[in-house]
């Protein structure tokens, strides 16, 4: 019987019980057991062949002697010592696209948002204002998507009944990819200049910090609105600041930003056209289904031929 130990964890709120019970609707002849206290994760790190959880030390996986896989519940490992499970010859997975449904409507909210102009409406319904406004459409706009992971094709696919030109932006565009046309991030100007949104879903690396500077918002077309659900270090912050004081964007969607938490008198607040929520687009309630359907799978394919080829496999 396969040994899975649950660590403690809670993400967006909801706890580990909640992962567990998961796992054990879908692995009903698996022996999932779930660490409550340090104890309990040292107790049953020796004796698990799988551990699934937010992290795991070179320290915790010296004790784990029969360990074969630490499924991360993260979609992100860089807070990891992969080197370390290397050694070991211990697989390592993450949570790649558990974020795509999700994430993906906070993105299209946002689109619209600023296509009906809602922060009007709102405003007039406040002062119980009857007064027609103008208005835009998501739809036959052109839309870029810059990184074409699991969120950013999450973007795409429910862009496309939108009736939307889609641009995309990756690392390797000769793989090409599910929008219209593929650019590399040397090529980033072109696709920005045509834009009336760019949504930004890549993920912060050395290539995409500050890309979104103060040459990239002058490419952007006036009226053209960001939306940053990656990272708040891709975008210039003060140029962003720069950028909206002069009406250089029509707005910006931020559910990330640099510095993060925005601090309470930082000037970005106080703009009209700039939408802000605290990294929460994230939110599910969904989530630990969603990661217990990666493992469960993994599992499936362990008994059939090891551990070899496994979803969202990074180690």
């Amino acid at each position: 019987m396969t040994e899975i130990a649950v660590l403690r964890q809670h993400i967006h709120g909801l706890p580990a019980e909640t992962y567990a019970a998961e796992l054990r609707d879908r692995l009903p002849d698996a022996d999932v057991r779930i660490a409550k206290t340090p104890a309990e994760e040292r107790e049953l790190l020796e004796t698990a062949e799988i551990a699934t959880g937010l992290q795991l030390s070179p320290e915790e996986l010296e004790a784990a002697p029969y360990l074969e896989l630490f499924a991360c519940v993260y979609a992100g490992t860089g807070h990891l010592e992969l080197d370390a499970f290397r050694e070991r010859d211990v697989a390592v997975t993450n949570g790649s696209g558990v974020h795509g449904p999700n994430i993906a409507e906070y993105v299209i909210g946002s689109m619209i948002v600023f296509a009906r102009d809602f922060k009007q409406a709102w405003r007039q319904q406040e002062r119980r204002e009857w007064r027609s406004f103008p208005t835009t459409e998501v739809h036959g706009s052109t839309v870029t998507v810059v990184g074409l992971g699991a969120i950013g094709e999450a973007v795409v696919t429910r862009l496309e009944p939108f009736g939307a030109e889609l641009l995309g932006v990756r690392y390797s565009p000769e793989k090409g990819g599910p929008t219209e046309e593929v650019y590399g991030f040397d090529e980033v100007y072109e696709p920005l200049s045509r834009s009336d949104y760019v949504v930004l879903a890549c993920p912060l690396t050395e290539t995409t910090e500050n890309l979104i500077d103060e040459e990239a918002l002058r490419t952007m077309p006036t009226d053209a609105v960001l939306v940053n659900i990656a990272r708040g270090g891709i975008v210039d912050t003060d140029a962003l600041v720069r950028r909206l004081r002069v009406s250089g964007l029509r707005g910006a969607a931020l559910d990330v930003t640099d510095p993060e938490p925005l601090p309470e008198d930082h000037p970005l607040w106080s703009f009209g056209n700039v939408h802000i929520t605290p990294h929460n687009a994230g939110h599910t309630p969904e989530y630990f289904s969603r990661v217990a359907d990666i493992l469960a799978d993994n599992v499936e394919r362990i008994r059939e031929r090891g551990y070899e080829d496994l979803k969202n496999q990074v180690v």
